[in-house]
């Protein structure tokens, strides 16, 4: 006859090994949101609006003198040598309110004779006031592909956070684009698109 205390050890083993495990899944999903919001602020440069995962869209106006203040946001944009494109933005400077959502266009035309992939990497400065200033859609998300000759719009939607530093009056949005040599080689070995490339 076995010894009920015996059988008891690898039975309280079990439940041990059970809880355990309960435990660190309950401690994994708990922490999915804080690195969530972690990723998407610190690594792409998404601010959330109380942690629903969303963009934070246009605050409500505030009051007092937040409803007076605007913010200039002045545009620079060019392109790597190795691009022969034209690039720019359609207007150097937009009076902004912070809190409302903003829109600017860029433009890009490909000089040359052959179909090319570009992929644009912004920028902000002064460097503090990058963290108050959201892209809610941009062009720089995804590479574009231009067609010889082939000229395009580009807008750029982005809104400036009221909680911005009060002594920060000036914005530079610049981008760069450099060409995407791998999407380049795989336009070339796929025949041309005219839709753009995401990129990878």
């Amino acid at each position: 006859m076995s010894d009920p205390r015996a059988d008891a050890a690898p039975r309280r083993r079990g439940w041990l090994k059970l809880a355990g495990v309960s435990l660190a899944a309950f401690a994994f999903a708990f922490s999915l949101v804080p690195l969530y919001r972690i990723a998407c602020e610190k690594v792409f440069g998404i601010r959330l609006e109380g942690g629903t995962g969303q963009a934070r869209a246009a605050a409500p106006a505030a009051a007092g003198p937040r409803q007076e203040r605007t913010v200039t946001v002045l545009f620079d944009g060019g392109v790597n040598s190795k691009l022969p494109w034209s690039f720019g933005p359609e207007q150097l400077t937009m009076q902004v309110v912070p809190g409302e959502l903003a829109e600017a266009t860029y433009y890009a035309r490909n000089d040359s004779d052959r179909p090319i992939v570009g992929s644009a990497v912004p920028s902000v400065a002064p460097a503090r006031a990058s963290g108050y200033f959201t892209k809610t859609e941009c062009f720089c998300f995804t590479a574009q592909t231009l067609q010889p000759g082939e000229r395009r719009e580009m807008p750029v939607r982005f809104i400036v956070d009221p909680d911005l530093p009060a002594d920060v009056k000036t914005i530079t949005l610049s981008y760069t684009f450099f060409r995407n040599e791998a999407l380049t080689a795989q336009l070339g070995a796929g025949g041309a698109s005219r839709a753009p490339l995401a990129a990878p």
